[in-house]
């Protein structure tokens, strides 16, 4: 891949997972190439590195769309990750060290700190959870946990779960990270495991709900 077709790659992607070009948007290579600051070429190229990684759909006509998630693709998404991210738990909880526990410590007082103010801090809340779930997997030491998860961590329906949040849910979180602190300074891999599935299970939920409200009051 070229330099222009990576910067493109990186620019289309960073609009699909902040909403800039929201699910179901058409995507145009002209535009985009406007847009990035590159020819077609690059562009044509980061489309079908995105549509490999299920960002970008292609119709039979060959028009390009930013992927529209159905109820199934967000199940699937998190079950696959509650999966992935429970064994990442179980092999870090066994290789996790000083360093390591440390700054999971530093990252979750962060999102304590932004879950407690006065309007709770999404942006901040979901950068230092970003961190805290890259410092697990990381710990546990597999390339290969490691491209499977990235795919599925960085679909845009499981990065704007926490948008849904109430502070309850952003709370709950925060223990629950709490609690895999603890999994992790006794080294139970098990005990790690079973929070991790938990922990992605209730976000699951948490996301659901808040859509199936979302749909009502459009309905209303």
């Amino acid at each position: 891949m070229s330099k222009a077709s990576d910067r493109a790659y990186a620019q289309i992607k960073a609009m699909i997972l902040s909403g800039t070009l929201a699910p179901g948007a058409p995507l145009r290579e002209e535009q985009l190439a406007e847009v990035c600051g590159v020819s077609r070429t690059p562009v044509r190229e980061a489309m079908r590195r995105l549509e490999a990684e299920l960002f970008v759909r292609k119709t039979e006509t060959q028009r390009s769309f930013v992927v529209d998630a159905s109820p199934d693709d967000i199940a699937d998404a998190f079950e696959l990750r509650a999966m992935l991210e429970s064994h990442a738990a179980r092999r870090a909880a066994e290789r996790m060290g000083p360093g390591d526990l440390a700054a999971l410590r530093d990252h979750n007082a962060a999102i304590r700190r932004a879950v407690e103010l006065f309007s709770p801090d999404i942006p901040a809340f979901l950068e230092h959870n970003r961190h805290f779930h890259a410092i697990i997997l990381r710990a546990a030491q597999s390339d290969r946990l490691s491209a499977m998860l990235g795919q599925i961590v960085e679909q845009p329906v499981v990065l704007r779960t926490a948008l849904h949040y109430d502070r309850d849910s952003l709370r709950r979180a925060h223990r629950e990270h709490d609690e895999l602190l603890a999994a992790f300074e006794r080294r139970d891999g098990n005990w790690a495991a079973a929070v991790m599935t938990a922990h992605i299970q209730r976000a699951f939920h948490a996301y659901r709900d808040a859509r199936a409200a979302a749909s009502q009051d459009r309905a209303a």
